[in-house]
């Protein structure tokens, strides 16, 4: 989910409200290309050979990982590859020239799988859910920085949570609070990191 609010705010047209906001649509082809890349290898290719991993030597029974008790280091997974993104593009960019939102997306997402570890030891909160939450809450964030905010996108994007998470309660996979607490804080952590990053 991630990826796609990056390929959205990457490919569709928009312009910052503030000059000193260096619009996503603006970036060379090239430039979007290997930020694309970095995002997908980190957030869903490292992730996801790490998860069939996991599986193939049993430290968790499923893919989807349906017990709570096995979702404690697939979080932690999630929580490094995160950083490592953050941690890699402030690296590559230590004087701040790429856009904010690509700073504060994997930190977003390393928010949200730190939160969502603590939770765990309470409730089973659907990681899937979180991921129509971070879309949104992303771009939401996004465009309320841009002339023209495309409701449609916005809407498509709410849409497609709510189909995630009908699914899971569909699938008897989550209870109502799990879905619905996944997605209104995935939603919340990253808006407010997107909106206010840099934290000064």
């Amino acid at each position: 989910m991630p990826s796609i609010g990056l390929i959205i705010t990457l490919y569709y047209p928009s312009k910052g409200i503030d000059i000193s906001l260096i619009t996503l649509y603006l970036l060379p082809e090239m430039v979007k290309t290997q930020l694309l890349t970095l995002f997908i290898i980190f957030s869903c290719l490292a992730p996801g050979l790490s998860f069939v991993m996991l599986h193939k030597r049993k430290v968790i029974t499923t893919i989807d990982m349906e017990q709570q008790g096995e979702r404690s280091l697939p979080l932690i997974i999630m929580f490094v590859y995160c950083a490592l993104l953050f941690m890699l593009f402030n690296y590559k960019d230590p004087d701040g020239y790429l856009p904010k939102y690509l700073m504060a997306l994997p930190l977003s997402g390393a928010l949200v799988t730190a939160l969502f570890l603590l939770i765990n030891r309470w409730i089973k909160i659907s990681m899937h859910a979180a991921g129509g939450g971070i879309l949104v809450g992303y771009l939401c964030a996004y465009y309320l920085t841009q002339t023209t905010a495309p409701i449609w996108i916005i809407a498509l994007a709410i849409l497609a949570s709510g189909l995630t998470i009908s699914a899971r309660l569909f699938l008897n996979k989550h209870k109502p609070i799990e879905v619905y607490s996944g997605w209104s804080l995935a939603c919340l952590v990253t808006f407010l990191c997107n909106w206010y990053y840099p934290f000064h």
